[in-house]
């Protein structure tokens, strides 16, 4: 079996007896509300009336909240110190690096600047991936593969998202992208790792930006996964028929925070044989773009893929998008045939494509602990 079962329903009123009982876990938060959603363990919202609305259930539900809210402060945790330990290797991971490009191409890492909001209501951190529709299973196995999260559809967009908010959790991500990190994105794990340092007692250290050679891991990979493209243009009028074949990468100039991408992106363009480009300076989010100019970075890209393959649905548009570079690079996209076969090619990829096969998941990385 590759792909995991969404737990998308709990089973209510064995459910209040357990938190009766067990109080508040590191990984499950309650604040004033006993109807909100256990975190990282269902995809969606519920409405459910059951014995909290009973005199006897509000009774159990005062208790509750009072023991939960005793124990909000607490010394360093066995659980954590356990934890840190039998984490401390997984940034050296295959899986680690390409979670980590992934996260920092299409993820955001959100830290709460106080304990409790306004209502009172405990405040929680949280790791966010982003995936398209079609990208469902993908999320699905990263999800196994962390043994953490829960994935909801994002509203008004064609997305799902994948949510790491336990505390186990939070300390399983700090863990894997802790030193794999190459990106602006840093400043706001520094946050997360403070957060954790500070309100749970860790003594996690801040690993700098990482510069080991783009060819060394999976970083590339899980960031081309999050924001890159595969282009094929071809031009049939005319008296000579004209192809092109391109990897691209776009991104904001400034992220969210007012950081520049250029540096890691310069990083990535001498990788490529290539430079930053600055587009749509007019927008009032210019983006900086990497785009490949030559058979010679094609091919060094179609390399670095057969030792670091991507595994959602742009695994597919790589494959279709390595052999127009082998058309290339045999020359015969000069010829009426090789054109044809470029055209029949560019015809399924992309948003062209309607036919999905994920086969390829049987080859994802293993969270080896």
């Amino acid at each position: 079996k590759i792909l995991p079962d969404l737990k998308m329903a709990i089973c209510w009123e064995p459910l209040i007896f357990s938190l009766y009982n067990l109080a508040q876990s590191a990984g499950n938060l309650w604040g004033f509300s006993l109807l909100e959603i256990p975190r990282d363990y269902t995809s969606e919202y519920f409405c459910c009336g059951f014995i909290l609305n009973t005199s006897w259930g509000l009774r159990r539900r005062k208790s509750v909240v009072n023991r939960l809210f005793k124990r909000t402060k607490f010394a360093v945790s066995p659980l954590s110190t356990d934890l840190l330990v039998e984490y401390k290797h997984l940034n050296n991971l295959p899986f680690s690096s390409y979670l980590t490009g992934l996260i920092e191409g299409d993820g955001t890492i959100v830290v709460p600047k106080t304990e409790r909001s306004l209502k009172g209501v405990l405040n929680y951190a949280s790791v966010q991936i982003v995936f398209h529709l079609k990208d469902l299973p993908l999320a699905l196995i990263i999800q196994k593969v962390l043994g953490e999260g829960s994935i909801s559809r994002k509203k008004g967009v064609n997305a799902y998202v994948l949510t790491i908010n336990s505390y186990k959790g939070l300390i399983l991500i700090v863990s894997i992208l802790n030193g794999n990190m190459r990106t602006p994105k840093i400043h706001s794990f520094y946050k997360l790792i403070d957060w954790l340092n500070n309100s749970k007692n860790t003594n996690f250290v801040r690993k700098p930006l990482n510069y080991s050679p783009l060819t060394s891991n999976a970083w590339l990979s899980g960031f081309i996964e999050a924001d890159g493209s595969f282009q094929i243009r071809t031009t049939l009028s005319g008296k000579y028929p004209r192809s092109e074949c391109k990897l691209e990468i776009s991104q904001r100039q400034l992220d969210h925070n007012g950081n520049s991408n250029l540096d890691f992106l310069e990083i990535i363009a001498k990788f490529l044989l290539t430079t930053v480009k600055s587009v749509r300076q007019d927008r009032p989010n210019p983006e900086y773009r990497v785009r490949t100019t030559s058979l010679q970075a094609n091919l060094i890209f179609c390399s670095y893929l057969e030792s670091y393959p991507l595994f959602g649905t742009k695994y597919l548009d790589a494959i279709d998008w390595m052999k127009v570079v082998s058309i290339f690079n045999k020359g015969e996209h000069k010829g009426k045939a090789g054109m044809e076969k470029i055209v029949q090619i560019k015809s399924s990829m992309n948003d062209r494509r309607t036919n999905f096969t994920w086969d390829h998941l049987q080859n994802f990385y293993n969270l080896k602990i």
